[in-house]
């Protein structure tokens, strides 16, 4: 008897690493059918983009004097020489206050539906205005900050050649529309995306493994698309709900956008591009390690727990989805005059 089961135990064994090791020859047709490779100029709804706004929206980016305080700029949280992100649980902003989420990656931002892990920004434009007036982030408001670009004559000139219609262009609508136009640009094609395009050589075996698991097992019906991800709203616990260290019982998510009850722990779906650079993982940031997130995905949202071979080919397949990200020279920004706003701490 004990031969018996430890013949079957060694079976099963073979069998689970036999489909983890299976590569089905439509993979790139039904790959197609789920996911899109990146387009090669993104498109921005109602923010034509033009040389000039952009250079304006880069460095704007940079600039910390967005922030009252003089000391935080969008790349504090959105570091673009790491993820796009902070690499923290949450982000510290004004006064060193911890903020309540994960910051999201901005790379290929353009392509999410909506913005926040609530989705309360419809869009980029929507999305830039609340970092610079959330008062645990930095804390400062529409007027100053006109004030502030309206005292240095090298941005007078710059808003001007950005929005060359417009007598008095220096406006917070515009350095709404400068930033979303800068931070369309942020796309990093990937290895995934080659494979899509035709290229069998672009993505190894295991990867190919893991995303036939990636879409046999079902996370493809939440991460699809051209962002992998961005494009709906679920409950994160949609089988079983994660402890409370991983789901925080005071964040109810989309609930407080909405106030609709069904809408409790409900979250957008992250994009999973560049995921395996973005650690910590969830809103919450309390995962640092890719496989646990993976294994945590199977149990809470397909209701299935994935065995090691399975994790390790899925881990391998989201590595093919780490991206070239563009190659980014820090602008000089113009000097403060004497009537420039003074920092406020």
């Amino acid at each position: 008897m004990k031969i018996l089961f430890t013949a079957m135990a060694v079976a099963l064994v073979a069998a689970t690493a036999f489909a983890a090791q299976f590569i089905p020859p439509d993979l790139r047709e039904t790959a197609l059918a789920t996911f899109e490779p990146l387009p090669f100029t993104p498109a921005v709804t109602n923010n034509p983009s033009t040389p000039e706004k952009i250079a304006l929206g880069k460095a704007l980016f940079f600039d910390p004097r967005l922030s009252s305080s003089g000391v935080f700029s969008c790349n504090s949280c959105h570091n673009l020489a790491t993820g796009g992100d902070d690499n923290r649980e949450t982000s510290i902003g004004h006064g060193w206050q911890n903020g309540q989420r994960n910051a999201p990656t901005v790379f290929n931002s353009v392509f999410n539906k909506s913005q926040f892990w609530d989705g309360r920004a419809e869009d980029l434009k929507a999305q830039a205005k609340g970092p610079i007036q959330a008062g645990v982030e930095m804390a400062n408001t529409s007027h100053r900050v006109v004030e502030t670009f309206k005292s240095m004559p090298q941005y007078v000139e710059w808003f001007h050649s950005a929005f060359p219609d417009e007598a008095d262009p220096i406006t917070f609508e515009n350095v709404a529309n400068a930033l979303a136009d800068y931070e369309a640009t942020l796309v990093t094609p990937a290895p995934f995306d080659a494979f899509l395009n035709g290229d069998d050589t672009a993505i190894g075996p295991e990867e190919k493994q893991g995303l036939a698991l990636f879409i046999e097992k079902g996370c493809s019906s939440c991460h699809s698309g051209v962002n992998l991800g961005g494009q709906g709203y679920y409950p994160f616990g949609l089988v079983e709900k994660p402890t409370a260290d991983v789901l925080p019982e005071n964040d109810k998510g989309r609930f407080a956008v909405t106030n609709v009850p069904e809408d409790s722990y409900v979250f957008r779906v992250p994009s999973l591009r560049n995921v395996a650079i973005t650690a910590p993982y969830f809103h919450s940031g309390k995962v640092w390690d890719l496989r646990q997130a993976v294994a945590i995905m199977g149990t809470t949202q397909l209701g299935q727990e994935l065995t090691q071979i399975e994790i390790d080919r899925i881990v391998a397949y989201l590595h093919s989805l780490t991206g070239k990200r563009p190659e980014i020279a820090y602008p000089i920004l113009p000097p403060e005059t004497p009537t420039t706003p003074r920092p406020r701490s």
